[in-house]
């Protein structure tokens, strides 16, 4: 565990200095096309890595209560000396993971790049040049106070993905599913729900019960449309009730399977 600065000066906790950057360039991303944190909201991140989000979500309005989630126990850690450290009472967190069943699973955790950490290595199997190109494509588009990264030679883009990849390991987590959670803690709303869990975002939806998605105001999901998932998601939340939906890709993602998909009532 180290420690950083953000752009604006904030300190954050992280493993990983460059990643912590990242991760906050993301959350302005995030915060698009009608998405919106006010006063008193009731935050959830799935996903949350080491807390990044979650800082920035407690800066947009008063009394903002996060709730977040993050089953890899080495990036749990950080995210918890980070709610510690910086949270004032408002960020809540889980080691676990969010599913669509109870259960114990086995991730694939990076080191090198731990916000890459997933419960479905399998995904970037599919096309293994896929994040040699997302390598690439940030290195061309870097984060605020990142434009050194400009200056690296395209052609390296594959060794750093190696590089980055390499000395992977194996995880054993826990995983419940949103209802459960929503139960336990006894939310009464979630006016912000973001997803971004390598690949498990369908998993994370199907474990929400028809009870409970009248709480839910608005979503951000990272999807990696993969057998046509993006369509298959947007229909969901069409059916439960949202009618302003939109998703693009990041800047530096063009060729990739990730979209960010907006989703409000």
């Amino acid at each position: 565990m180290t420690q950083t600065t953000l752009i604006d000066g904030t300190p954050v906790f992280c493993l990983r200095k460059p990643e912590a950057k990242m991760l906050d360039h993301h959350v302005e991303g995030y915060l698009q096309n009608g998405i919106t944190i006010g006063n008193e909201d009731v935050v959830f991140d799935v996903g949350a890595n080491v807390g990044v989000f979650g800082l920035r979500a407690i800066q947009k309005a008063k009394n903002v209560q996060v709730y977040c989630f993050e089953p890899i126990p080495d990036i749990y850690n950080v995210l918890n000396r980070n709610a510690k450290a910086y949270g004032d009472g408002r960020i809540h967190t889980f080691m676990m993971g969010v599913s669509d069943a109870a259960f114990k699973a086995s991730f694939t955790y990076f080191p090198n790049t731990p916000a890459l950490s997933t419960l479905h290595p399998e995904e970037w199997d599919k096309d293994p040049k896929a994040f040699s190109r997302a390598v690439k494509g940030t290195m061309k588009n870097p984060p605020e106070g990142m434009g050194w990264m400009r200056l690296i030679p395209s052609f390296l883009s594959g060794i750093i993905a190696f590089f980055l990849v390499r000395g992977k390991k194996q995880v054993e987590c826990s995983l419940d599913t949103l209802s459960s959670i929503i139960k336990k803690q006894n939310v009464a709303k979630i006016d912000l729900l973001k997803i971004d869990c390598e690949g498990a975002e369908w998993s994370v939806l199907k474990g929400i019960e028809n009870e409970h998605w009248p709480l839910i105001k608005s979503m951000v999901i990272e999807v990696h449309d993969i057998d046509g998932r993006l369509i298959k998601i947007k229909e969901l939340l069409k059916e439960k009730g949202f009618t302003r939906l939109h998703h693009e890709r990041e800047v530096g993602l063009e060729d990739s399977v990730m979209f960010n998909l907006f989703a409000l009532r």
